[in-house]
């Protein structure tokens, strides 16, 4: 039983394909999918898989000011992500899907706005509140923009693809919207110590240009604006495109983001002795492995196929649960 969560949001850097496997619709490879809303997501076990795989190739681990290298790491990694032959016992890590929280869509103005909804933000309160954060603001409404918002045409209207939208500018920095994209541009980019660092200007793009649209009006976005892709197979003989080679793979769009839960819970192992590292000091081993989890955790990694073509490569952000700021 998982005793406690971790949020964590990933930024998507190159185009990113977590296939659901061939359709014959037009797109041959599509994306996963939430099946109930049609709303991209990256499966848990794929998302997991992702991050055993860094986690594996990192030379060693610091985890309260203790250097894990070695044979302890791999035994850390056996008992954290569960062993990779034989069923002897469970990993005490998990992960949620991981879930669209923002989607970019090209505008009229300002090149391009971030996009949700008040189902995707209904469903992120509601899984902060497992992790027990308390410090998310007030969900702004549909149709709603913050109050410097650099969308705007005229009259209040933005063109998002080749659609006019009407919404609602605020008037002050403390009303909904704009107290909410404050928030999830401080927590979703890192800041450097003096305020600017590689990814302020994203960050106040995000305060700027978040749009909150109706369900359904998010819902066309993320169905419709995914990036195709045609791939094909040069025959190396001719010279030429390969018959039967031509496919249409699907990739959600670079400046998503999404988020995950990492949920932890005891060791499952008996014997203290055999707990590695997750046996210190009286410590609760789910905060232990936790702790192991954020160390270990690469500000970039890759996720899904095509990692020879630069596919998939994601910047990570941990949430401080405790503190309710990054780390």
């Amino acid at each position: 039983m998982f005793k406690k969560a971790l949020p964590f949001f990933m930024i998507v850097e190159t185009p990113l394909h977590a296939g659901s496997g061939s359709d014959l619709g037009i797109v041959d490879l599509p994306i996963q999918r939430e099946r109930h809303t049609g709303f991209p997501k990256v499966e848990s076990s794929g998302l997991k898989g992702s991050i055993r795989e860094v986690f594996e190739d990192l030379s060693e681990i610091k985890i309260n000011n203790h250097i894990v290298n070695n044979d302890k790491k791999k035994v850390a990694m056996s008992l954290a992500f569960g062993p990779e032959e034989g069923d002897t016992h469970s990993g005490a890590l998990g992960f949620t899907d991981a879930r669209l929280l923002l989607f970019p869509v090209k505008s009229m103005k300002g090149v391009f706005a971030w996009i949700t909804c008040p189902h995707v933000l209904e469903k992120l309160k509601k899984e902060m509140e497992l992790a027990e954060i308390s410090n998310m603001p007030a969900l702004p409404n549909k149709n709603t923009v913050p109050h410097n918002c650099s969308l705007i045409i005229s009259d209040s209207n933005i063109v998002l693809e080749e659609y006019t939208f009407s919404v609602s500018k605020e008037t002050d920095a403390n009303e909904n919207c704009s107290t909410f994209a404050e928030w999830l541009a401080n927590n979703i980019f890192p800041i450097a110590k003096d305020g600017k660092g590689p990814c302020a200007y994203w960050r106040e793009k995000m305060k700027k240009d978040l749009v909150v649209l109706t369900d359904d009006d998010f819902r066309d976005f993320v169905n419709l604006s995914t990036e195709v892709v045609a791939r094909t197979k040069i025959n190396n003989e001719t010279g030429t495109v390969q018959q039967g080679a031509l496919f249409y793979e699907e990739y959600l769009p670079q400046e998503s983001v999404l988020y995950s839960l990492a949920l932890a819970s005891p060791i499952f192992k008996e014997k203290d002795d055999e707990k590695g590292i997750f046996k210190q000091n009286g410590k609760n081993e789910e905060d232990l492995v936790l702790e192991f989890f954020k160390a270990g955790l690469p500000e970039v990694i890759q996720i899904g196929g095509n990692a020879t073509i630069g596919k998939g490569i994601v910047r990570t952000r941990v949430l401080d649960v405790e503190n309710g700021k990054n780390r």
